[in-house]
């Protein structure tokens, strides 16, 4: 039979019959619908498989991938290659998806990443990279130079060693970046700075390799920063100034110190087998002068009060840090002042800008000016400190002092006349004289007088006041009882 035959055939038996679709048929339908399509990789399905495109996911997970796959749909946000075999991610890998925003290459053999491997992609709507887990051992200058709108990066659980110093440097947007369990001995902490990163909220180097802080660049770095800068789990040697950085964390309250004090370990004398936990052990830096530190302050109020000779520092407060970075100030009577400071040794100046008056004076009062300097990036930052310097003001404090120490001893004397009085034999006077009795209404006032007197001096040698004397013949008694 013809194929013609067979269609009139069906034409004609099978159409004028109307049937209808029972709900296992509808269920089929349903499921054949909704099944996800797939996007074959460059190495075709015979090989390791398909990755499965749903929506605007690309998800490439576990196909034993060498390479990144050729066609992908530009439709892709995320793009999910992790868990293969991945090497290098060679130069415009990622060629045509305008609208990527999520990128996942972890759990791979990454050593390497080629200049403008991210070239023609999103690269500004690109805010996750995960490239954890893989072989990575440096950081280089055009890793993520395409990528000006990263806000998170994942680099954890590789082995990067070196992190080169304009490595971040275009990550104007970033917020969070992870470096933790590496094997860094060092990290560029001049170069993360508020005017190049000041959406940085989270910087985790914990579980490195660190010997050594640059105290000084991380007491730079805003504290925005600092708030969010993980450093347990390092090589750190024990020295009173490390242990004053993290104990200054810890009265600030900052979670990176405050949630992992357990895992706050340095080495005594470097050794391996002298790993102390600071915050739990702290005896060990019993002697440290935590309060004498001279660390620089990340923040400083605009006008600053002092008493007349007493040494005052005044901080450069900029954002601006790193060896080309230099400082000068010119105080209220228009002088110039560059480090070291003035010929009489009365004003220092730090290599960090802070500036020190010692013995100040009233003279010293006024507006202090400091410019930072950064030679190479030609640019500048200028700060105002207002210094004030007044009398001595602890005199109140004595005044209330004394006060105090009056009215105690006012008390006291009190105290022992009262006692005096009270069980001291009184000195022995002659007998009053008897009033007589009342014989006519011309001696009345005499003997009120007497009387007076008489309970006058009762009232002074009797612990109790007299009972047969009225109020306004007590008065008129005591006026003429006393001394003229």
């Amino acid at each position: 039979m013809s194929v013609e035959d067979k269609r009139s055939f069906l034409h004609g038996v099978v159409a004028p019959t109307v049937l209808k679709p029972s709900p296992l048929w509808w269920c089929i339908v349903l499921l054949v619908c909704l099944q996800p399509s797939t996007c074959q990789s460059r190495n075709g399905p015979s090989q390791e498989g398909s990755c499965i495109c749903t929506s605007d996911i690309l998800s490439c997970t576990a196909l034993g991938l060498e390479q990144i796959p050729k066609e992908m749909p530009v439709s892709a946000v995320t793009l999910d290659l992790s868990h293969n075999q991945i090497a290098q991610l060679k130069e415009a890998s990622f060629l045509g998806l305008s609208r990527l925003e999520t990128l996942r290459v972890s759990h791979n053999q990454l050593t390497s990443i080629e200049p403008r491997a991210f070239h023609n992609s999103s690269g500004t709507l690109l805010r996750h990279l995960d490239l954890s887990s893989n072989h990575l051992c440096d950081l280089e200058q055009h890793y993520f130079i395409d990528l000006p709108g990263l806000e998170e990066l994942l680099l954890f659980n590789n082995r990067i060693v070196r992190v080169e110093s304009s490595a971040f440097a275009k990550l104007s947007n970033l917020r969070k970046a992870y470096l933790s369990h590496n094997r860094l001995t060092d990290f560029p902490f001049f170069s993360i700075q508020k005017h190049t990163h000041s959406e940085l909220l989270l910087l985790d180097l914990s579980s490195n390799r660190l010997p050594k802080l640059p105290l000084e660049d991380i007491s730079n770095l805003p504290i925005t920063i600092q708030r969010g800068l993980y450093l347990h789990n390092n090589s750190l040697v024990c020295d009173c100034s490390m242990y004053g950085l993290f104990h200054r964390w810890a009265e600030l309250n900052f979670t990176s110190v405050t949630e992992f004090k357990e895992e706050h370990t340095c080495l005594v004398y470097g050794m391996q087998k002298g790993t102390v936990r600071f915050f739990k052990h702290d005896r060990y830096f019993e002697k440290c002068n935590i309060i004498g530190m001279k660390l620089p302050v990340p923040e400083q109020e605009g006008n600053v009060l002092a008493n007349v000779g007493s040494a005052v520092v005044l901080h450069c407060v900029t954002n601006l840090t790193g060896q080309n970075v230099t400082f000068f100030w010119v105080s209220p009577n228009q002088g110039y002042l560059e480090p070291p400071g003035n010929r009489e040794q009365s004003i220092k100046m730090y290599s960090n800008g802070s500036l020190e008056i010692k013995g100040a004076s009233a003279e010293d009062s006024g507006m202090y000016l400091c410019m930072a300097m950064d030679k190479l990036q030609k640019c500048n930052e200028t700060r105002e400190v207002n210094l004030t310097v007044v009398m001595h003001q602890s005199h109140e404090h004595h005044e209330s002092f004394n006060t105090g120490f009056t009215t105690l001893l006012g008390c006291v004397v009190s105290l022992v006349l009262v006692l005096m009085y009270l069980y001291l034999t009184p000195c022995r006077c002659p007998p009053c004289r008897k009033a007589p009795p009342p014989a006519a209404a011309t001696t009345a006032p005499n003997q009120a007088n007497e009387a007076g007197a008489g309970s006058a001096q009762s009232s002074i040698l009797t612990p109790t006041p007299p009972t047969t004397t009225e109020g306004p013949g007590r008065k008129t008694s005591l006026s003429n009882s006393l001394p003229t």
